[in-house]
């Protein structure tokens, strides 16, 4: 497999933050209520990965090893106040859906991991396809959560009922999203594995 594209679909299966290396547990588990929020969740992590990793990959080789980690924050916390200032100006009600989570990137393991272990070892195009792949494999795995819990819950997916009636709301509150997660882990490794 071409080396770059394998960058990219490592971050699906390989690396996938939420279903393998089990990072971001507090977002996935908080903002998958709905198929839409977990989406919007994903891209916005999304943005600011790779975004940051291009910019890291850029500056790793001038910045001392001993403030490395706090340029990295600093870095990682310009691209979330961007994105806070896009979301509040074009998507307020997904901005005030997500809330205090949008600011929490800053401190997202993926994020920071993904600086630390790639970006500030690699070159600024590798870094920016191993963005992509993380963060696509991050809101494919959110989306998939929020829309299992969003059907099981409600009925619906995306907003659409197609079941009528109550749902169980016990997959919308915490347990279901445990529950959820725990399911979705292991069919995910169990087809990965084939």
């Amino acid at each position: 497999m071409n080396s770059k594209l394998k960058l990219i679909t490592d971050g699906f299966i390989k690396n996938n933050p939420t279903f393998v290396l089990l990072l971001g547990m507090c977002p996935t588990l908080a903002t998958t209520t709905s198929a839409v929020n977990g989406l919007s969740m994903g891209l916005a992590t999304l943005f600011v990965l790779v975004l940051s990793n291009i910019v890291i990959s850029a500056i790793a080789p001038l910045t001392p090893d001993k403030v490395h980690i706090p340029v990295y924050i600093v870095v990682i916390a310009s691209f979330v106040t961007l994105l806070q200032f896009i979301m509040r100006a074009y998507t307020p009600a997904m901005y005030e859906t997500l809330g205090l989570f949008i600011p929490l990137i800053v401190v997202n393991c993926i994020v920071l991991g993904r600086a630390e272990a790639f970006a500030s070892k690699n070159g600024v195009w590798a870094s920016c396809l191993d963005g992509i792949g993380v963060g696509l494999g991050f809101t494919l795995s959110l989306t998939i959560l929020g829309a299992v819990r969003e059907i099981l819950g409600s009925g619906s997916v995306f907003g659409w009922k197609f079941i009528t009636g109550d749902g169980m709301l016990a997959f919308v509150m915490a347990p279901g999203a445990f529950l959820c997660l725990g399911y979705l882990m292991v069919l995910f490794n169990k087809l990965v594995k084939k």
